[in-house]
């Protein structure tokens, strides 16, 4: 009989642990929305066209930017919606030697702003060790491009998916790669425009001002994947 309880009450703790684990895993996505569907570009077109350039490819369930592709068929991608306040997931990896970047805020007016980089702040993505961007302090991987360098690096070999997160919530922004915080700062007060005068951006008309803004994926002209795209407006 001993026996028998036991194994009952072993199956109802591997049941409870199961249920916590998937429960957790729910979790971490409820309330979010798929940017990326896995199919299709559908939310997305370069920045100043209408649709998506065809150097970008739907590969087993990811966005890859092929600098071999057709034509001039690249560029940033864009999302359609702007946001404001915003909690942002997505996942990316690198070829050797390859720089990219998520841009946020950006403010889609190519007569005035010829890029993505005009207007939006971007957290960098690049293989630190193959591409000259890695000699240069805040340019690595997990850094705010330029303007912050990260409090530590836990990004992955070349390669293999590095998950990130972006926060910005009235002003206060957070950047995470692989579950740990690398950045962490204020924008739009005195310091945000301190370390602006700081940065290659001084004097760039309206640079990091923008509170509202499309999300951008790089076309640096180099091999990079992008996955798992989703927002909670917070």
């Amino acid at each position: 009989m001993k026996r028998y309880i036991f194994s009952a009450v072993s199956a109802l703790a591997i049941t409870a642990m199961l249920g916590c684990s998937s429960t957790k895993s729910q979790t971490g996505t409820k309330g979010f929305t798929r940017l990326f569907d896995g199919t299709t570009t559908t939310g997305w077109h370069t920045y100043g066209k209408t649709t998506a350039g065809a150097k970008w490819k739907i590969e087993d369930g990811a966005l890859h930017l092929d600098p071999n592709g057709p034509g001039d068929g690249g560029g940033d991608l864009v999302t359609d919606k702007e946001y404001s306040n915003f909690h942002l997931k997505y996942e990316w990896k690198v070829a050797p030697k390859a720089n990219s970047g998520l841009i946020f805020y950006v403010h889609e007016d190519k007569a005035k702003y010829g890029a993505t980089y005009s207007t939006g702040l971007e957290m960098q993505v690049l293989d630190n060790d193959g591409h000259p961007d890695g000699k240069i302090t805040k340019h690595r991987a997990g850094d705010l491009y330029d303007l912050i360098k990260s409090s530590s690096e836990p990004v992955k070999a070349v390669g293999e998916w590095n998950s990130a997160e972006i926060i910005s919530k009235n002003g206060k922004l957070e950047q995470y790669l692989n579950g740990v915080k690398v950045v962490s700062t204020t924008l739009w007060d005195d310091n945000w425009k301190t370390l602006i005068n700081g940065s290659k951006f001084k004097g760039w008309e309206n640079w990091g001002t923008f509170k509202t803004g499309k999300i951008a994926l790089q076309d640096h002209g180099d091999s990079v994947w992008y996955r798992n795209i989703m927002i909670k407006e917070l």
